[in-house]
């Protein structure tokens, strides 16, 4: 067990988690946060996540931003996270580079 703990932990965030981790497959996922998500939420996402990938693999912040639409701020946040956060963006990073 992990003795990590999360500024955002509560009773109803893990009810969400718990959610979450329930869906069992992509189309699971897509039903569910299109229901939850608006689709300007879920692109969000989608974008901080290739962000966090590009800069995992040291492309630069013009690249980075020419290619996704993502701002230089959001870039910079997303860096911050991966350099001092709470690995989250590093560990989803590392299992689908396993999964390859």
């Amino acid at each position: 067990m992990s003795e990590y703990s999360s500024k955002l932990e509560s009773k109803d965030m893990d009810f969400l988690f718990e959610g979450i981790l329930s869906l069992q497959n992509k189309e699971e996922c897509y039903r569910f946060f299109e229901d939850i998500c608006t689709i300007n939420e879920i692109q969000a996402f989608e974008q901080r996540l290739q962000v966090a990938k590009m800069l995992a693999e040291k492309r630069t912040y013009l690249d980075i931003a020419s290619t996704t639409g993502a701002s230089t701020a959001t870039i910079s946040r997303i860096n911050r996270s991966l350099n001092y956060g709470s690995d989250g963006y590093k560990l989803i990073l590392e299992r689908l580079k396993l999964k390859k």
